[in-house]
């Protein structure tokens, strides 16, 4: 009898990217499932947004590949693109186009069905209506990080790959955004990548995590097994143990 099996949401096998003699990934391979999200964790240098670009298909592999639902990326990633989408509070929208204006390029970039529709909605459920037609460039810290949500959501995608969505916010922003992040999610049944250096939100909202250090995968488990391998108390430690090579050692002690 065939039985259908979905392929995973994203697939990773000896993904490899050098710069010149410089290793910035190192033959990683992994698979996402469809549903799950998964933090991204590793100290600066550790290949996360080299990983991320590969993904994207942004930055083209050394060797090795990399697959969105199904689709290699170096050959296929026009089949899939549309169904994915990227937040991050570092990458500025057009300063002088207003948030209307900067939601509705993107709408028609991802040619989105009914852009006004879809804006007006976002607008209700990211609360932006008060500054909806401000210019991108006079927001908010708190402010452009919802616009940036808005921007990432605004082709509904099925595979959402956040990096810190939530830094240099304050406690109370931070929480609505990792609240609608789990709503949209449940509803959805998205698949989220998050690159995060905040453990307390890794470990709220990660079914799993993928630590990397120096391009390589050093450990992947879900956030409470890992604390409980490494004999500590929270993911910040286990992240401070990992980064500085105290790690091995712990671990050890803790089986």
């Amino acid at each position: 009898m065939n039985v259908n099996v979905s392929p995973p949401a994203i697939e990773a096998d000896r993904l490899t990217k050098r710069y010149g003699d410089a290793v910035a990934v190192d033959a990683i391979s992994f698979s996402i499932q469809a549903g799950s999200v998964t933090g991204l964790l590793g100290g600066n240098g550790a290949g996360k947004t080299t990983t991320i670009g590969m993904i994207m298909s942004l930055v083209a592999p050394t060797s090795g590949r990399v697959s969105v639902l199904g689709y290699d990326m170096a050959r296929d990633a026009y089949r899939v693109l549309h169904r994915m989408n990227f937040e991050s509070p570092y990458v500025d929208l057009p300063h002088r186009l207003t948030v209307r204006q900067n939601l509705s390029v993107f709408g028609r970039l991802y040619s989105v069905a009914n852009v006004p529709e879809r804006i007006e909605r976002l607008a209700a459920d990211l609360d932006l209506k008060s500054f909806i037609d401000r210019q991108s460039g006079k927001l908010s810290a708190g402010q452009k990080t919802r616009v940036a949500l808005a921007k990432a959501l605004i082709n509904e995608p099925d595979i959402l790959i956040l990096d810190e969505p939530t830094a240099s916010l304050d406690p109370d922003t931070a929480d609505w955004i990792r609240s609608h992040l789990e709503r949209y999610r449940a509803t959805n049944n998205a698949t989220i990548l998050l690159a995060s250096h905040n453990m307390g939100e890794v470990e709220r909202l990660c079914d799993r995590v993928l630590m990397m250090k120096r391009g390589k995968i050093v450990d992947d488990d879900a956030p409470e097994k890992l604390i409980a391998r490494y004999g500590r108390q929270n993911l910040e430690e286990v992240f401070l143990d990992i980064a500085r090579g105290t790690g091995a050692a712990k671990k050890e002690a803790a089986e």
